[in-house]
């Protein structure tokens, strides 16, 4: 190598880019608060009538979603700060902000006595979908999703060993999370016996269980999710009234809980004949 080739090559690495590490999200303000990042999310908030506290936004953004976000601001007083898109990535606890994320009020879960109000008010039987341990927020989110879609009343979670209400579940769910109350229990399997009183069945998805399309599930109904790979806990399974399996011709024998959760879904809806 002659000395010019050893000082081109010295040049091209005092000159090559930095490789910065992605830096942590930057913590909240307050335990009482929470983040929604994602144009939709924010406008299904302002829609659903929440409080926003503030909002940051990438500077110079003027696509459709972000005027509409800015409307809505305008329209409750919610201050909106112009802030860079690495600020923003700071911020965002999803890593998908596309360029706003919104400060508000931590999410509140709601008493069982909620979902029965929700279902009195709508004239319906109470149909209710309970999770056991699903620890991946975005199962969570899509599930929320699906509940407010088909018209469930309500999703009922165990406060231990399963994820709550976060910013991801708040993406995933398409604001659905603003629409949809969540009850948090201490034990599952005493809620279900709690319910049974009050005049619901349950059935639970199992593989071994019998198809959807040859059990009853009309009236009064709670439908129990397990978590992926894991299934129905043994103890929650026992309590539960039916197993109901989904009619599957393919090569693998699992579907993802959000996906299982839509499918046994939308078979109650039919049999409700909506």
């Amino acid at each position: 190598m002659t000395r010019d080739d050893s000082k081109r090559k010295s040049d091209r690495k005092r000159n090559a880019p930095v490789r910065e590490k992605a830096a942590p999200p930057l913590p909240r303000e307050s335990e009482n608060e929470t983040r929604i990042e994602g144009r939709n999310a924010v406008i299904e908030a302002f829609r659903s009538g929440r409080t926003i506290d503030r909002i940051y936004m990438l500077d110079g953004s003027k696509e459709g979603a972000m005027m509409t976000i800015r409307r809505e601001a305008s329209k409750r007083d919610t201050p909106v700060r112009y802030v860079t898109r690495q600020r923003l990535d700071q911020m965002s606890e999803t890593g998908a902000h596309q360029g706003v994320v919104a400060v508000l009020a931590a999410y509140h879960y709601g008493e069982l006595e909620d979902l029965f109000d929700r279902a009195r008010e709508r004239g319906e039987d109470p149909f209710f979908i309970l999770l056991d341990n699903i620890e991946d927020p975005h199962n969570l989110g899509a599930i929320l999703r699906t509940a407010n879609v088909v018209g469930a009343h309500g999703l009922i979670i165990p406060r231990d060993r399963a994820v709550g209400l976060t910013a991801t579940v708040a993406k995933a769910s398409a604001g659905a999370i603003n629409f949809t109350p969540v009850v948090k229990v201490t034990n599952l399997a005493q809620t279900i016996d709690q319910l049974k009183e009050r005049g619901l069945w349950f059935v639970c998805a199992d593989m071994d269980g019998t198809p959807m399309t040859k059990l009853d599930m009309t009236g009064s109904i709670g439908l129990v999710i397990g978590a992926e790979g894991k299934g129905v806990s043994r103890l929650v399974r026992e309590k539960c009234d039916m197993t109901a399996a989904i009619p599957q011709r393919g090569d693998i024998d699992s579907l993802n809980a959000s996906v299982a959760a839509g499918v046994l879904c939308y078979e109650i809806l039919r049999q409700r004949g909506l």
